[in-house]
């Protein structure tokens, strides 16, 4: 079988969706004639009818049908090939790569990459969604271009960064946990007794370090949703984004809690985790990628 092209695809398109030679030889400004002879040569490299020519107007034959949805494939195939290629040459990234804390709200996330769709059809993002040190660590080694963390490494590592506000923590407990019995700030002395779930990670940029680590014996855990579950279980306490805890607190099924050692503002148990946005110091942000730091930076 000789190899099609992509034209006759186009051909092939143009009268299954115009309904007739002449109008699909008028869109596509050709003579009729030149249609005709581009659909039967089809046919016969196929070896199938794909039109029905006994009536007034052509309708597809049931190969007909099966094969306009696979041309329908090539075609968004092609016209994506098309697009990407146009954006490569104006300067556009071939991928989106950000890493996001698990800490970070995902709507927010979620929310800005559907208006990036919309803006650059042709650019596909690449997520991932990391812990701690492991942020910074992916733009540190150029896997990412942009990430959105809640804990900045010491020391030189080549990144700018921008504030992005903070989200707020709270400490947390089920209810049958003995800690959620205690009204008023827990002292430190009271709370090394009890077990405290912490997030950790892989990354050697956190090795040795410790954030709002205040009991004794900890649990360490690499995965948020995991530590929520335990904390559902009364396996310990520990700290969670407000935003993922707050049903589970209006519903009962944890408690806030207010360790004195945090003096939280406003005695509401509520304390600040600061968000930045960070990207390697010596690499430039292609369009796509600069859009989105823009949103989110703009992003209350």
């Amino acid at each position: 079988m000789d190899p099609l092209t992509f034209d006759q695809v186009r051909v092939f398109l143009a009268v299954a969706e115009r309904g007739s030679f002449s109008a699909a030889a008028r869109h596509l400004r050709r003579a009729q004639s030149a249609v005709s002879y581009a659909i039967a040569n089809l046919e016969r490299q196929l070896r199938v009818s794909l039109f029905d020519r006994s009536q007034r107007r052509p309708v597809l034959t049931e190969a007909g049908r099966a094969l306009l949805v696979d041309a329908r494939r090539v075609a968004q195939d092609a016209d994506g090939m098309i697009a990407r290629a146009l954006g490569l040459a104006r300067g556009l990234e071939a991928e989106l790569t950000l890493v996001v804390d698990a800490m970070y709200p995902l709507p927010r996330i979620v929310s800005a990459l559907a208006q990036f769709r919309a803006e650059f059809p042709s650019v596909p993002p690449r997520l991932y969604v990391e812990s701690l040190g492991s942020v910074p660590k992916l733009v540190i080694d150029g896997v990412c271009a942009l990430g959105v963390t809640g804990w900045l490494p010491d020391g030189d590592h080549g990144l700018a960064g921008q504030a992005l506000g903070s989200i707020k923590l709270v400490c947390v407990c089920a209810p049958t946990h003995p800690l959620a019995g205690i009204g008023g700030p827990i002292p430190r002395a009271v709370l090394r007794d009890h077990v405290q779930l912490v997030l950790t990670d892989r990354s050697p940029l956190t090795a040795g370090r410790d954030l709002f680590v205040l009991a004794t014996q900890t649990w360490r855990l690499a995965d948020l949703g995991a530590k929520h579950s335990m904390l559902l279980s009364g396996l310990g306490w520990g700290n969670m984004p407000k935003h993922i805890v707050e049903d589970d607190i209006a519903a009962g099924r944890l408690v806030a809690i207010r360790p004195a050692e945090h003096s939280p503002r406003g005695g509401d148990g509520l304390f600040d985790l600061p968000i930045t946005l960070v990207r390697r110091a010596d690499r430039a942000l292609g369009p796509a990628t600069r859009w989105i730091a823009d949103h989110l930076a703009g992003t209350p």
